[in-house]
């Protein structure tokens, strides 16, 4: 399946994007559906968004047709160019009407080095509760959104899915690799035994990796650090930031998460939230399947700890030891290490 990004090519230069809202109408779902009438370096391309969908989900769709990213767009129109700045906002509190033309500033990212680096790093990871998970989850606002993402978004098999395999979902910045720290190569930021354990976990997961980065970036650090033609091993598919979608919480504001809902409904005769795993070192990533993640110590500083780090080293004992189990999702995967521990003791005096 082709990914969404393929609508027709952007000039990468500064640019000025017109956007005309030239219908509002009701879904089934009760949902007042926008129809955005986007004008950009002179060509027009239309993108449909919600009453409930966000700023941040406003530009990823924008992003989607023009290539400009999200951090780089700015969104200008007379008495609300205020409020567009602001991502968790949600479309139905600007009273948008039909005709209403808005102005996007922005430029494509031709350098994906730059633009990495200067993208804001999240590090203030926080602990949802469990009563508040349940309702993140539960919300039938958000399974609207995770809807309308199964139907946006087009997942591209890079190798067919296996069956009889589990899946493992794997985040890139801070899980593979250390995207922050300068190096002369990448090699010199990609954490320990990575080859080892997908070489290993291979054998009874596919892969998929999802990066909440761009597509162009996940293809080039992948590439650079051997992931996507390793002879052993092969990738099942790539994911990016425009799979992702904007959840709210009471206690946390709004923020983006990875859905693996969105997978499932892809590929059901292969994944299920039975035989899923997805490591990431930011648990609010998976808060729509908590059930199914699993959150790694994030490898920074890579040049003071990639003697010391072990992670990956120990998750294949873990991975490996649970892919026997027929359901994943019952487990607890905060306790990985007490249960591997638990396996080699019983391995032992078996």
């Amino acid at each position: 399946m082709e990914q969404p990004h393929t609508s027709e090519t952007a000039v990468p230069s500064p640019s000025t994007t017109d956007v005309a809202c030239s219908s509002l109408m009701a879904v089934e779902d009760e949902v007042a559906e926008m129809t955005l009438t986007v004008k950009w370096s002179g060509k027009e391309y239309t993108v449909r968004v919600c009453g409930d969908d966000s700023v941040a989900e406003l530009k990823r769709r924008i992003c989607e047709l023009t290539n400009v990213l999200p951090k780089r767009q700015k969104l200008l129109y007379p008495k609300l160019a205020n409020k567009f700045g602001d991502d968790s906002l949600l479309l139905s509190q600007f009273n948008l009407k039909p005709s209403i033309k808005m102005t996007m500033i922005g430029t494509v990212e031709d350098d994906i080095i730059i633009d990495q680096l200067d993208s804001p790093e999240i590090v203030d990871d926080f602990e949802l509760g469990q009563d508040e998970i349940v309702d993140v989850k539960d919300k039938d606002v958000n399974k609207q959104k995770l809807r309308r993402r199964i139907s946006q978004y087009k997942i591209k098999l890079r190798n067919p899915c296996r069956e009889g395999k589990k899946l493992l979902v794997l985040d890139i910045d801070y899980t593979l690799f250390d995207h922050r720290s300068p190096a002369e190569s990448p090699l010199e930021l990609m954490r320990p035994y990575l080859h080892e354990f997908l070489s290993s976990v291979y054998a009874e997961y596919d892969i998929i990796i999802w990066s909440a980065t761009s597509m162009k970036w996940v293809e080039l650090k992948m590439g650079q650090l051997g992931v996507l033609n390793n002879p052993i091993y092969k990738i099942t598919a790539l994911l990016d930031h425009l799979a992702m979608i904007t959840v709210q919480t009471d206690s946390h504001g709004t923020f983006d998460c990875k859905p693996l809902g969105l997978i499932w409904a892809h590929f059901p005769k292969f994944y299920s939230s039975m035989n899923t795993i997805m490591l990431d070192d930011l648990r609010r990533n998976f808060v729509m399947n908590p059930q199914n993640g699993l959150t790694v110590r994030p490898f920074r500083k890579a040049h003071l700890n990639r003697s010391s780090d072990q992670e990956l080293a120990k998750l294949i004992q873990y991975l490996l030891a649970i892919s026997e189990l027929p359901d994943l999702s019952s487990l607890n995967h905060r306790d990985w290490e007490s249960y591997t521990e638990d396996s080699s003791k019983r391995r032992r005096q078996s």
